[in-house]
């Protein structure tokens, strides 16, 4: 699997939005001309100030593009080493998993409820205003993909379900064993 460049996932979610690069570039507020570089690839690292406008502007998530400039880590589910891990979740692993995910979930909700109370205060600044808001839109993009995922797994869960309860097991119509003299499994066919 050959991996993106960060131009080319903005590019994807530009396109994919319907916006032309002028139109991205005058609602994130950022130069066209920094845009067309970042998209081309000769702006290799754009600053987390203007990757925090797109992501604001298009459905990427600002940490992952954080991280694909190596200013972060890639925690959310497009890292192709967790897709792989719960893939290959079964049983009580994968009820494990939706716990995880369910707690995971609650806390990001507690995360943006403190810092929206935070923004009550009259008495922070703006760099830490503005900080919040962040934190904010951030944890609010990880909660839908959070979601997103627990409804994947709860519809293959389903889905899982409606096929074990459609696997009918009819008993066997001969009697198995393994003969004592020959040692080869011998089928006898039942009354």
């Amino acid at each position: 699997m050959v991996e993106k460049n960060i131009g080319e996932v903005i590019t994807e979610a530009r396109e994919k939005a319907n916006l032309s690069q002028r139109q991205l570039a005058k609602l994130a507020n950022i130069n066209n001309s920094e845009l067309s570089k970042i998209e081309s690839g000769v702006r290799k690292e754009p600053s987390p100030k203007i990757l925090r406008k797109i992501s604001n502007v298009l459905d990427v998530n600002y940490s992952d593009l954080m991280y694909m400039i190596g200013l972060g880590i890639e925690v959310s589910p497009l890292n192709p080493f967790i897709k792989d891990y719960y893939s290959k979740l079964k049983g009580d692993e994968l009820n494990e998993a939706e716990v995880n995910v369910l707690g995971n979930k609650q806390n990001l909700e507690k995360l943006v409820l403190s810092c929206e109370e935070k923004l009550n205060d009259k008495s922070i600044i703006e760099s830490e205003r503005e900080l919040l808001q962040n934190t904010i839109e951030d944890t609010n993009h990880t909660t839908k993909k959070v979601i997103t995922e627990e409804q994947k797994d709860r519809k293959f869960k389903e889905e899982l379900k409606v096929v074990e309860d459609s696997i009918q097991v009819k008993p066997s119509e001969y009697y198995e064993y393994n003969c004592s003299k020959c040692g080869k499994l011998v089928k006898v066919k039942k009354p």
